[in-house]
């Protein structure tokens, strides 16, 4: 399996913008999970990322998005961070068969922060680091 991006979805609700995706990953959760919840992971395809507190309520500064809080914290499934200036960003992973992982992705947020072809240049290299 190498992965792959199945679905983007762009929503507009007068000022706020919800994008959603659904990413096939290669691995299975528990080698995915680090990718989306430590610093050396998150700066690996994403970020980087100057505190992350791994916990619900900790705190978190995702490089030029902005501090903020982690919102939800679900060992091996749900890290969801919420910065000022970045949004909501929340990753849920999901068991895909013996040996892959689906990618449930939120980003909400307001004004022109994110797009979607940004999330998925981020996705591809997220799927590039799984694979090597």
């Amino acid at each position: 399996m190498a992965g792959s991006i199945e679905q983007g979805i762009s929503q507009t609700h007068g000022r706020t913008h919800i994008l959603h995706f659904l990413v096939r990953l290669p691995r299975p959760t528990d080698q995915v999970w680090p990718s989306l919840s430590t610093p050396e992971g998150l700066a690996a395809w994403f970020t980087p990322v100057d505190v992350l507190q791994p916990r619900l309520d900790g705190t978190v500064t995702l490089g030029d998005l902005g501090t903020g809080r982690v919102t939800a914290w679900d060992v091996d499934r749900i890290a969801e961070y919420t910065v000022e200036g970045g949004g909501r960003i929340r990753f849920h992973l999901e068991r895909d068969g013996e040996t892959g992982t689906t990618l449930r992705f939120t980003h909400e947020f307001k004004g022109e922060v994110e797009t979607e072809p940004g999330w998925r240049t981020r996705f591809e290299r997220l799927i590039d680091s799984l694979n090597s």
